[in-house]
C-alpha cells in the first residue's frame, strides 16, 4: 500500500510539473490570454490562497511543508544564503525542492525564487562576477550593459532561480553610502540609459524578471546611509531621482522594490503617494512591488512589526512583502487586517492579479521546475570574456603624467598592494555573501594575474604585497590599493574616505625606491585623494571590477586605450560631500573626466557657454528623453530657454521639471518657479514623453538663451 501511495505522490507531482497540453481548467491553458488565466485563477483562490501569494520567505527559514501549508507564493536567499552544495546544480535542487511543495498546494500555483544577481549571479560559486554598476556606468555603453543582462539571465536560469534583485537604478549624490557602488552614477540621464540592463534580463530566451531598485530617492540621503531620509523637493525628486524608474518600466521591469530610506520624514514603506499614485498611476507600472529586507519593520520607527505596519505598507501599495523571518506573524497580522476591514479586498485582489500576471508571463506554470539547459554558461569562457571587456571599458584614467601609460613589456616592473592578488578585494560587496570579504573568495583572475600574462615571458614582474624589496632596477611599480568589500551599512561612512595607512605606507616604499609609480585604485566610489595624487605618476579607477581582473591590465600595458569617463564627480576631500556636477563646488577631477592615451591633459571644456546632454529611451512610437542644460560660462543666465528643432516630425506630449512647448518644428524649455536661473557651472536637468513616426534622429544643435551649446 505504501509504493501504491508514494507511486500516485509521484504522479500527481509529475502532472503537476508538466505543461498543461490538455489542460482541464481555463488558468491552466497556455493558449488563453494572461488576463483571462488570472481572472479564472483569483476567482478560485481562497483568501489564504491570496495572502500566501503576497508572502516572500527567506530560504533558511522556511521548508516546502511550509509552502504548500501556507500557500506561500515566494522564496528568496539573503546575500551568502545558499544550499549546502553551492553549485548550479545544488541551487536548482534546492529550487526544485521547494517548488514542488508549491505544486502540491490544491491549485498547483508556483512560487517564483528571488536573489540579488547584482553584478552577475553572484551568490552562485563559479559564475561570472561583473563590474559593479558604477563601473558600468563609467563605460557608458549601454548595449554592453545590455549584453551582461542577457548573460546574468543565463547564468540565474541555470542555477534554478528566475528574479533577480537588480538593477538598481538608484542615482547617487552622496558617496559617503554604502550602497555608491551599486549606482550607475548621479547623473539621472545616465542611470536612465543604463536601464538597458532591464532588456537584457527580462527579454529574450532564456529570461529573468528583473526588479528596479530602490525606490525612490536611495543615494540622496542627507547622512548617506541606507536608511537615511532624502529631504528633497517633490521637483528635485522628480528631477533627479525619478527619470530612471520611468526609463526601466518604459522597458517593461517586471519588479519595483520599495527603498528603506524615508522622504520627508516618511518611510517609503508607508508612502501612498509615491508607491500608488505615481509609481503605479502616474508612471502605469503595472508589474508588481516588493518590500526590501524586513522593511515594514521601520515604518513607526519601533523595532518589529505591528498588525497597524501591516496595513498601512499594503494600503500604500506593496503587492508582496519580504518578511525572512517573521512570515508566520505577518500572515497572521494580514489576514486578521483583512477581516477587520483594514485592508480591502480590492487591494488584495489587486496585489494577486500583479504577481500571477508575472508568473503566467514568464512560463512558471508551464515549466515550474528548474531549467537546467543553461547550466553550462555558469561561469562559461563566453561570459568571462563579456566581463573582461567590462573591466577594460570600466577603467578611468584621472593622471598620466609624462605618458607613463601605456606600459611597455620590457624591463623589471612591481607590482604591490593589498588588492593586486586578491579576486575578493576586486569583487567587492555582494560576493558569496552580503558584504563581501577579501582573499580567494571566488574563481577569477586577479589583477596580478592579468599583469602576468599580459607581459608572458618578455618581462620580469616582481609582487610583494607591501612593496618591500623594491629598488631603482625597476622601470615602473604599480601600486593596487584602495577599499575592502563591503555593502550597505558597514560602507557607509561618517567619517574618512581616504585610502588607509597600510596602502600609503606601501606607495610610499615605491616612491622612495624613485621608481615612476601608477596607483590602481580598487574601490565602490571615488576616494579622498587629494593630498597625495599629485606625488603619483599616474593613477587608474579601477572601481570593483569583479572577476576578470585581467581587463585592468588590458588597459595598462595599451592592448586598449582607456575609455571610461567618470561617473561621480571627484571630490576634493570628503568635507565636500554630498558634491555633484553643476553644484558650483570645485572637484578634483568633474563629472565625466577620463583621460586616454592620446593627451594627458583633461578634455577641454566645451566651446561656448553652455553645454547640453539629450538622451532618448525609444519604443514603438513614441520615446522619453532626458536633457541636462549646464552653463558654462562666467555669468547667470536668468530666466533660462533652451531651443532645438525636431528635423523627423517628432511631438512633444509631456513634460517634467521644466515647460517645454512646441510651436510646429520648433521646442522650447524654460525653467520652472523652482529652477528659473542657472549660475556658472550649474545644470538644470528636465525630460519629457514625445512621439515620432518611426525614425527619432537627436536635434542637431541646440541653444541657451540664444547661444549656441556644445553637446556631450
Amino acid at each position: 500500500m505504501k509504493r501504491v501511495l508514494a507511486l500516485l505522490l509521484l504522479a500527481s507531482v509529475l502532472s503537476a510539473a508538466r505543461p498543461a497540453d490538455a489542460a482541464a481548467l481555463p488558468y491552466q491553458d497556455p493558449s488563453l490570454p494572461t488576463a483571462d488565466r488570472v481572472s479564472d485563477l483569483l476567482a478560485r483562490m481562497t483568501l489564504d490562497d491570496k495572502l500566501g501569494q503576497m508572502t516572500q520567505a527567506e530560504r533558511a527559514a522556511v521548508t516546502a511543508s511550509d509552502i504548500t501549508q501556507y500557500r506561500i507564493g515566494s522564496v528568496l536567499s539573503g546575500g551568502g544564503s545558499a544550499p549546502a552544495q553551492n553549485s548550479p546544480a545544488g541551487w536548482a535542487d534546492m529550487y526544485d525542492t521547494f517548488q514542488r511543495g508549491a505544486l502540491a498546494t490544491p491549485l498547483q500555483i508556483p512560487m517564483i525564487y528571488g536573489i540579488d544577481a547584482v553584478h552577475g549571479n553572484n551568490n552562485v560559486l563559479g559564475a561570472t562576477l561583473f563590474p559593479h554598476n558604477i563601473g558600468l556606468g563609467a563605460t557608458r555603453d549601454p548595449d554592453l550593459v545590455q549584453r551582461i543582462g542577457r548573460a546574468t539571465a543565463e547564468e540565474v536560469i541555470g542555477s534554478g532561480q528566475d528574479w533577480t534583485f537588480a538593477p538598481c537604478v538608484c542615482v547617487a549624490r552622496n558617496d559617503r553610502w554604502g550602497r555608491t557602488y551599486e549606482s550607475f552614477g548621479e547623473n539621472p540621464s545616465l542611470a536612465s540609459e543604463m536601464s538597458t540592463v532591464v532588456t537584457g534580463l527580462q527579454n529574450g530566451t532564456p529570461k529573468v524578471l528583473a526588479t528596479a531598485k530602490h525606490y525612490v530617492g536611495d543615494g540622496g540621503t542627507t547622512n548617506g546611509t541606507d536608511q537615511g531620509d532624502t529631504q528633497v523637493t517633490e521637483a528635485e525628486l522628480r528631477a533627479v531621482h525619478l527619470p530612471p524608474f520611468r526609463a526601466a518600466i518604459q522597458r517593461g521591469v517586471g519588479s519595483v522594490m520599495i527603498s528603506f530610506s524615508s522622504w520627508n520624514g516618511q518611510k517609503l514603506h508607508g508612502h501612498r503617494y509615491l508607491v500608488t499614485d505615481l509609481l503605479k498611476g502616474e508612471l502605469g507600472f503595472t508589474g508588481f512591488t516588493v518590500s526590501d529586507w524586513a522593511g515594514i519593520d521601520q515604518i513607526d520607527g519601533q523595532r518589529g512589526f505591528t498588525q497597524a505596519e501591516v496595513a498601512t505598507a499594503v494600503n500604500a501599495g506593496l503587492d508582496m512583502i519580504m518578511l525572512p523571518t517573521n512570515w508566520r506573524l505577518f500572515l497572521t497580522y494580514l489576514k486578521a487586517a483583512v477581516n477587520a476591514g483594514q485592508i480591502p479586498m480590492s487591494r488584495i485582489d489587486d496585489a494577486n492579479r500583479r504577481i500571477l500576471t508575472k508568473k503566467f508571463e514568464y512560463g512558471l506554470f508551464e515549466q515550474p521546475l528548474a531549467d537546467r539547459s543553461y547550466a553550462s554558461t555558469v561561469g562559461s569562457a563566453a561570459h568571462r570574456a563579456l566581463a573582461r571587456e567590462a573591466v577594460r571599458k570600466s577603467q578611468v584614467l584621472l593622471k598620466n603624467s609624462g605618458n607613463l601609460l601605456p606600459l611597455a613589456r620590457t624591463g623589471k616592473i612591481f607590482v604591490a598592494g593589498k588588492s593586486a592578488d586578491d579576486v575578493g578585494n576586486q569583487s567587492g560587496g555582494w560576493t558569496l555573501s552580503w558584504q563581501g570579504a577579501s582573499g580567494n573568495t571566488v574563481p577569477g583572475t586577479t589583477i596580478l594575474q592579468g599583469i602576468r600574462n599580459a607581459i608572458g615571458s618578455q618581462a620580469t614582474v616582481t609582487y610583494a604585497r607591501d612593496g618591500s624589496g623594491i629598488d631603482s632596477s625597476y622601470r615602473a611599480a604599480i601600486a593596487v590599493v584602495g577599499e575592502t568589500p563591503y555593502a550597505e551599512g558597514a560602507g557607509d561612512r561618517t567619517g574618512s574616505m581616504s585610502l588607509d595607512s597600510t596602502d600609503l605606507a606601501t606607495i610610499d616604499r615605491l616612491r622612495a625606491a624613485g621608481v615612476p609609480t601608477i596607483v590602481v585604485l580598487v574601490s565602490g566610489r571615488p576616494l579622498d585623494i587629494a593630498s597625495q595624487v599629485g606625488n603619483w605618476n599616474a593613477v587608474l579607477a579601477s572601481w570593483l571590477p569583479g572577476s576578470e581582473g585581467a581587463g585592468v591590465a588590458d588597459v595598462l600595458f595599451g592592448d586598449y586605450a582607456p575609455t571610461g569617463k567618470l561617473p561621480m564627480t571627484w571630490m576634493q576631500s570628503v568635507s565636500q560631500q554630498p558634491i555633484n556636477d553643476g553644484d558650483g563646488k570645485a572637484p578634483l577631477y568633474p563629472y565625466g573626466h577620463g583621460l586616454t592615451y592620446t593627451t594627458t591633459d583633461p578634455e577641454p571644456e566645451p566651446q561656448g557657454s553652455c553645454r547640453v546632454t539629450y538622451t532618448t529611451n525609444d519604443w514603438n512610437n513614441g520615446f522619453t528623453a532626458s536633457v541636462s542644460v549646464t552653463n558654462t560660462g562666467t555669468a547667470p543666465v536668468n530666466p533660462w530657454s533652451t531651443q532645438w528643432t525636431f528635423t523627423a516630425g517628432q511631438r512633444v506630449t509631456q513634460a517634467w521639471s521644466a515647460r517645454v512647448t512646441q510651436n510646429g518644428t520648433v521646442v522650447t524649455a524654460t525653467g520652472e518657479t523652482w529652477n528659473p536661473s542657472l549660475a556658472p557651472g550649474a545644470t538644470a536637468t528636465f525630460g519629457f514623453n514625445g512621439s515620432h513616426a518611426g525614425s527619432n534622429p537627436r536635434p542637431a544643435s541646440f541653444t541657451l538663451n540664444g547661444s549656441t551649446c556644445a553637446t556631450a
